[in-house]
């Protein structure tokens, strides 16, 4: 019954996936912050295991559902009723229920976030096979892009099982077929990894890092080849934007590297949601 008020209620689609896009996106938040962490570890302990070292202290258990939710400040428990996406929030004025430590407005507004987008993505794609597929690309993209602000990392664990997902989609042209998909793939990963390379020849820096190849890659997979110019673009326009922004208002140290991964992400879901059009506008604006 449910179904298919859904499959012919547009507006009761958006609404249910707005709803389940606040509960992602609180789980989001606990990707974000425990990933880099959970990674941290890990190289440590490999470093230590290869170097026949004895274990060190941060031996205890670690990942995305242990140790549960707590305040940070006073290390209370986070009760159920406390982390209602958005609105427990609200009800506790940005605060601790016990400590009155403040909770950082980022939590929330990323919650909300994902509910745009998610909203967004059943807007367009509607009840159909591409929905369930925009979605997890959607929120993965989300978790690579606040990582890669905070740690200047785009983990592998999420990139990697996108590509190999998108590619896989092809198969059945979802996105794009897999001839598309696989040169795009390729000529993503090839295109900044060539830019890469001549940069470090050039000035003998390193201009990124080697996750925005893998994530242009992704894009490359799920969208085509042809749709490679129009988000190396877009991403490009908005980085220096903004780049060149916070270096005259903020004051940025010009030496200190900005995340280039949130642009990429940005840019390629535009495309995946509205790529055609943007692309028909790209074309004949340098004339093909």
């Amino acid at each position: 019954m449910l179904l298919t008020s859904l499959q012919h209620s547009p507006a009761l689609l958006i609404g249910v996936i707005f709803i389940i896009g606040l509960m992602v996106g609180s789980f989001l938040n606990v990707v974000i912050y425990r990933l880099p962490i959970m990674m941290q570890r890990g190289w440590r302990k490999e470093c230590r295991e290869f170097l026949e070292l004895p274990p060190g202290e941060d031996q205890e258990i670690f990942n995305l559902s242990f140790p549960g939710s707590h305040c940070p400040s006073c290390k209370t428990p986070i009760n159920a009723y406390q982390n209602i996406p958005v609105i427990s929030y609200l009800i506790l004025g940005g605060k601790c229920g016990v400590c009155a430590a403040p909770i950082s407005l980022r939590y929330p507004l990323i919650e909300a976030f994902t509910a745009i987008c998610s909203a967004i993505i059943a807007w367009r794609f509607g009840y159909g096979p591409e929905m369930p597929f925009a979605l997890l690309l959607t929120w993965s993209l989300i978790a690579l892009s606040f990582i890669d602000i905070d740690q200047q990392l785009l983990p592998d664990s999420i990139t990697l099982p996108m590509l190999w997902l998108g590619l896989f989609l092809s198969l059945f042209s979802l996105y794009a077929n897999s001839h598309a998909s696989i040169i795009g793939a390729v000529a993503g990963y090839l295109s900044l990894w060539s830019v890469y390379q001549l940069f470090k020849l050039a000035t003998g820096k390193e201009g990124m890092g080697h996750g925005d190849f893998k994530l242009l890659a992704v894009f490359g997979a799920w969208l085509g080849w042809q749709y490679l110019p129009l988000i190396i673009l877009l991403s490009s326009l908005v980085g220096a934007f903004i780049g060149i922004s916070m270096i005259i208002f903020r004051k940025h140290d010009a030496r200190q590297p900005i995340p280039f991964g949130p642009y990429l992400a940005a840019a390629g879901w535009l495309a995946m949601i509205w790529g055609n059009d943007l692309n028909r506008l790209y074309l004949n604006a340098v004339g093909l």
